[in-house]
């Protein structure tokens, strides 16, 4: 019974991401468009309109991808927590090569930009290649149909999770500005009410979520990324192997919508908005642009494919059912689709707006060229 709640949970969150990545889609044009025409400066402008009262005022971008984003991030931990309970993640044979490929695909991109960047001013950005976007990937293996096995779906949404609380860590611990431990503090005391309520059986989602707001402000104020409050929150939720639905499933089944139908496109709309120049196509010629583009389309690939099939050589775990090598080498293509992700890393990495806007536009490339390319090679694949 408990792998029916699985299934079922991981089925509305594949439909919804589906279509939310259509939506992204887009608002990606929508704010390519609107930062090529005149349009762009009143747009720039909304964004940085402050919104908010005393130690609580910060502009709408900052809403967006500090307080919008944070509960994206719930929604990916409270995946990240299903999926070790009860799901792919829960049992060491089934994690294996989800976490094995996970591994590859972050490592391998991260070296390759770091060989690219090495001693430049853009070295910081070596997380950039390492995201992996769930609702495009997702949207693009749907588009596949029958064309793909099942397995290979819920290999890529394993993979993708895994994927993402590696970007999670690695935000937390490089992507931090000076902590503030008198912040930092009180966010421990809520994070230890919030395990404590846990611990003695409390249920109702009210009496996380509101403490859950007061973690979200410490974290904000001690240096480390607010979003990671997301994540912290995620992983206190209480959940079950039973078939009765946890509060946990009852959180991520009332999140799943508004994240992919209204979180995700506004942030895109908010923060692909590049203004396209003669020099940008030099830049992808760049360091920075080759260590993002080869990273995520070439270093994804690879990394995948191999650790794969060194898990497997090694008999630390099997391929998916009905799955082939081929299979796993298009799935490590669409791995390389960074979008979301990446983006939010390139915005932590760097502080030179030419820099944020070179990595977007390779962002852009390379995550087009992953998309396009691996569902090409997918379609062709023949069982």
């Amino acid at each position: 019974m408990p792998k029916l709640i699985n299934l079922e949970a991981f089925q509305r969150f594949f439909r919804s991401g589906q279509v939310g990545g259509f939506l992204l889609l887009i608002c990606v044009a929508i704010s390519l468009l609107i930062a090529n025409t005149p349009s762009k400066e009143s747009f720039n402008a909304f964004l940085e309109t402050r919104l908010g009262f005393g130690a609580v005022n910060y502009t709408i971008l900052a809403w967006i991808n500090d307080a919008l984003m944070a509960v994206f991030f719930l929604l990916v931990g409270l995946e990240i927590k299903r999926e070790l309970v009860e799901g792919e993640l829960s049992s060491l044979k089934s994690a294996a090569l989800p976490v094995i490929a996970a591994l590859g695909g972050m490592l391998v991109p991260a070296l390759i930009y770091t060989l690219f960047n090495k001693g430049q001013a853009t070295a910081s950005g070596w997380g950039i290649p390492m995201a992996t976007d769930i609702a495009f990937a997702l949207a693009i293996i749907a588009m596949l149909g029958k064309n793909v096995p099942a397995s290979l779906k819920i290999f890529l949404a394993a993979l993708a999770i895994v994927d993402d609380l590696g970007a999670i860590l690695v935000i937390a611990v490089f992507y931090t500005s000076q902590i503030h431990f008198q912040y930092l503090a009180m966010a421990g005391g809520i994070l230890l009410l919030l395990a404590a309520m846990n611990y003695f059986g409390v249920k109702k989602l009210v009496f996380y979520l509101i403490p859950g707001i007061f973690l979200w402000y410490f974290i904000h104020h001690s240096g480390i990324h607010a979003t990671i409050a997301g994540v912290l929150l995620a992983f206190t939720i209480p959940t079950n192997e039973t078939d009765e639905e946890s509060p946990l499933e009852k959180l991520e089944h009332a999140l799943t919508t508004p994240v992919n139908y209204l979180i995700m496109p506004v942030f895109a709309l908010a923060n692909t908005n590049i203004t396209f120049q003669k020099e940008m196509l030099s830049g992808l010629l760049s360091p920075i642009g080759l260590g993002i583009i080869i990273g995520l389309f070439a270093g994804k690939t690879l990394g995948v494919t191999f650790f794969s099939w060194l898990a497997v050589k090694l008999k630390w775990a099997n391929l998916p059912t009905g799955a082939g090598w081929k299979h796993v080498f298009g799935l490590g293509m669409l791995a390389g689709i960074g979008f979301t992700m990446s983006i939010f890393i390139a915005l932590l990495s760097f502080s030179d707006a030419l820099h944020v806007s070179e990595a977007k536009f390779a962002i852009l490339t390379a995550s087009v060229l992953s998309g396009v390319v691996g569902f090409a090679f997918l379609k062709s694949v023949k069982d």
